[in-house]
C-alpha cells in the first residue's frame, strides 16, 4: 500500500488538501497529514481548523512514496520557509520519490531547485517562482516523479493523477465515475 504525507501548515488551500487526502484514501492509500506547526491543530486559508494525524517533529517519513504539498497563502510560504520540510523534500527528491505540490506550493519545490529542466504547472502568478522549470499551465502536470497542480478546482484531477501514479489508472478513473467526476468533465 502506497504511503502518501501531506504536510499541513496555517494557511494551506482548504480543497487543494482535503480534496487528494480523501480521493487517495478511497483508493486504498494509507494518508498522514503532518502538521508543521508544532501542534496537531492547522487552520486553513479560509478559517477551517483541522487536527493532523501527527506533528513534523514525531513523523517518520523513511517509508514516504510521496511527500504532498497543499497550496493556499500564506500556506506555502510557511512550507517553504519549515526547514525540515526543505530536508525533507530534497531527501525524497534524493531518492527518486515521489512528491507532489499544488497552487502556489510548487513554489517550493522551484526555490529548493527540484524543478529545474522539468515541465511544471501552478496558480497563475506564481510561474516566476519554478525556477527552471517549464510551465504548462495544465490542470495537472507529471513530470518524472513529481507532479504539479494549477489550483483549487484542479484538486480533483491533480488527485486523480496521484492515483495512477502510485496505483494504476484504472483505480483512478474507477474514482472519477464513482464520484461523478468523468460524468461532470462529459458535461
Amino acid at each position: 500500500m502506497a504511503k502518501v504525507y501531506v504536510f499541513l501548515a496555517d494557511g494551506f488551500e482548504d480543497i487543494e488538501a482535503i480534496a487528494p487526502i480523501d480521493i487517495l484514501r478511497r483508493s486504498g492509500m494509507s494518508v498522514t497529514t503532518v502538521s508543521i506547526n508544532g501542534t496537531d491543530q492547522v487552520t486553513s486559508a479560509h478559517g477551517v481548523t483541522i487536527k493532523a494525524d501527527t506533528v513534523f517533529e514525531r513523523a517518520c517519513l523513511d517509508d514516504a512514496d510521496m511527500l504532498m504539498l497543499p497550496g493556499g497563502m500564506p500556506g506555502s510560504a510557511n512550507l517553504d520557509s519549515h526547514d525540515g520540510v526543505r530536508k525533507a523534500l530534497l531527501e525524497q527528491a534524493r531518492q527518486g520519490k515521489h512528491i507532489g505540490a499544488i497552487c502556489a506550493a510548487p513554489m517550493v519545490l522551484g526555490h529548493l531547485g527540484l524543478l529545474k529542466g522539468r515541465k511544471a504547472t501552478c496558480y497563475p502568478g506564481f510561474e516566476g517562482e519554478l525556477t527552471g522549470a517549464e510551465y504548462t499551465a495544465h490542470t495537472a502536470t507529471v513530470d518524472g516523479n513529481i507532479i504539479t497542480g494549477e489550483g483549487p478546482a484542479a484538486a480533483f484531477e491533480y488527485a486523480y493523477r496521484i492515483v495512477e501514479l502510485l496505483k494504476d489508472k484504472d483505480t483512478a478513473d474507477t474514482l472519477r465515475h464513482g464520484m461523478m467526476y468523468a460524468h461532470l468533465m462529459n458535461g
